[in-house]
């Protein structure tokens, strides 16, 4: 498995000072910024949408990895592709008609992702492993940033990749709870490609440094 991508999340940026934190992620040679979208519903935090797509996509032409922590998210589709969006992720515990509602990104343009808590069973995505270009693997409950990674994540991880490679899936493997330089290793092994870090990232003393960091500890175990 040679594609490692550090996806860091804005959701941990000094919003004050946006492009600048944008600007850094692309010096630090970031793969795709994650962009976590949370309505207050399905998870008690609430955060941005639209507008703050489209200001981050004026700032950067890297791809915009929307993780949409939201109920009805296909409300949500059609402004959030406009403003500039490159995939959506939706949650499988809150999209009952999950086939449409990943048939529907794709005809937009974007890629398709689906994103598991730690309590959802892998089988919730076993019917539309074709129709994915991403699946998240939630290594915390969603919500807030800074939480502890939940260690059985790795064993879901492992079994998410066997699954994907089963099936002969493209679809990329992303963890996104908890991610830091202790933890990457570990999740890069049992199988993930794609890396979530917000506090790791924008916590650290030199933020772009620890990008690098981040993509060391997985190339190290290569």
């Amino acid at each position: 498995m040679s594609t490692t991508r550090i996806a860091p999340s804005i959701l941990s940026a000094d919003f004050a000072k946006l492009a600048d934190e944008v600007a850094m992620l692309e010096q630090a040679g970031a793969d795709w910024i994650h962009v976590d979208v949370m309505d207050g519903r399905f998870v008690p935090n609430l955060t941005f949408g639209a507008k703050v797509i489209e200001t981050l996509r004026r700032c950067t032409t890297l791809p915009l990895d929307v993780h949409m922590m939201v109920v009805e998210p296909e409300r949500y589709f059609d402004d959030f592709v406009a403003a500039g969006a490159t995939g959506l992720t939706i949650h499988a515990e809150v999209s009952p008609h999950l086939q449409r509602q990943l048939s529907r990104i794709r005809e937009l343009g974007c890629a398709a992702g689906v994103a598991l808590d730690p309590s959802t069973p892998l089988s919730a995505v076993e019917e539309v492993l074709a129709d994915l270009d991403l699946l998240l693997v939630m290594s915390v409950n969603p919500g807030f940033s800074g939480q502890q990674f939940i260690p059985s994540s790795l064993d879901k991880v492992a079994r998410a990749r066997r699954m994907l490679d089963r099936a002969r899936a493209s679809a990329a493997l992303q963890v996104d709870g908890g991610i830091n330089r202790e933890t990457i290793g570990d999740v890069w092994r049992a199988g993930a490609d794609t890396f979530v870090a917000g506090n790791a990232v924008f916590g650290s003393p030199d933020p772009r440094a620890e990008v690098a960091a981040l993509r060391a500890r997985c190339a190290h175990l290569a």
